[in-house]
């Protein structure tokens, strides 16, 4: 089972950041291999989506229901996709007037050795640069509102 660990410190708010992940309807304006976003529900605790990937035409798709704790958590549950197993962790820590720390946790199995073999890499690499993204997009200012 593929595991993906990362957490990263950052000059923007939690509020800030928990806003840059929850608006999945934003991510074909800032993740490269995001071709589309569909957001199918979002209320204060939860948000699902479906996310299309092409990534150097290796096309794919995952539907979360993400359970939210604004502005400190959020803990992604799969609905549909290539995996047998998916579940993932977003957590925002608060550094005083510093900033906070971002960090993601995601476990995911693809549902056979085959798509293991296709679409592994890929996101192995979409998951392993996701963190990166959101910061960098941070960076521009896109997370204030």
């Amino acid at each position: 089972m593929p595991t993906v660990r990362k957490s990263v410190i950052v000059p923007h708010s939690c509020a800030t950041m928990f806003e840059l992940v929850d608006r999945v309807e934003d991510y074909p304006r800032f993740l490269p291999w995001c071709r589309s976003a569909e957001l199918v529900e979002r209320t204060d605790a939860v948000t699902q989506a479906r996310i299309d990937i092409d990534y150097n035409g290796l096309e794919s798709h995952i539907a979360t229901r993400n359970t939210k704790q604004r502005p400190r958590s959020m803990e992604l549950a799969f609905v549909d996709g290539p995996f047998s197993a998916f579940g993932g962790r977003w957590d925002f820590t608060a550094l005083g007037d510093e900033g906070c720390r971002v960090a993601l946790a995601l476990d995911y199995t693809f549902s056979n050795r085959a798509l293991e073999a296709v679409l592994g890499p890929v996101f192995g690499h979409i998951m392993e640069t996701l963190v990166d993204r959101f910061v960098a997009r941070a960076d521009t200012g896109a997370g204030a509102r």
